[in-house]
């Protein structure tokens, strides 16, 4: 996750071991998804343009590719 220690969660939601937050850097305006995933060790983030932010959300895998 990037160091941008002004980042607001919006949402969050886990799985399975599979955490996911919705994020808004108050320094950008900009909105991403970050994902963990605890039982890997992998994390992604995605960027999220405010009209798909809620669908980037729910389908972060999608997105990732």
């Amino acid at each position: 996750m990037s160091m941008d220690f002004t980042l607001t969660e919006l949402d969050h939601r886990s799985a399975d071991g599979i955490e996911i937050s919705l994020l808004w850097s108050r320094m950008t305006n900009q909105l991403m998804v970050a994902v963990a995933d605890s039982r890997s060790g992998e994390s992604f983030e995605v960027h999220a343009p405010a009209e798909k932010a809620l669908d980037v959300f729910r389908h972060p895998f999608a997105y990732a590719a």
